[in-house]
């Protein structure tokens, strides 16, 4: 895993509020990014995202490990 990569999407998610648009701002595929925290979220043994078909929002763990990403 690119773990620069991974904090990469993951702050890009958490600033532009869900995945498509993060991918779309950052000009890749919306798979890449899931995949990037996926990988970061294994790692680290933890979830950071809650994830719904409509919103993705910060877990607890999520919201203590963005301001040091």
């Amino acid at each position: 895993m690119d773990m620069f990569a991974a904090l990469q999407a993951f702050v890009a998610v958490v600033d532009e509020g869900g995945f498509a648009p993060a991918a779309r701002r950052a000009g890749q595929a919306t798979s890449s990014f899931t995949r990037h925290v996926d990988a970061l979220e294994a790692a680290l043994g933890t979830r950071l995202f809650t994830r719904t078909t409509r919103q993705v929002s910060l877990t607890e763990a999520g919201e203590a490990y963005y301001p040091r990403a």
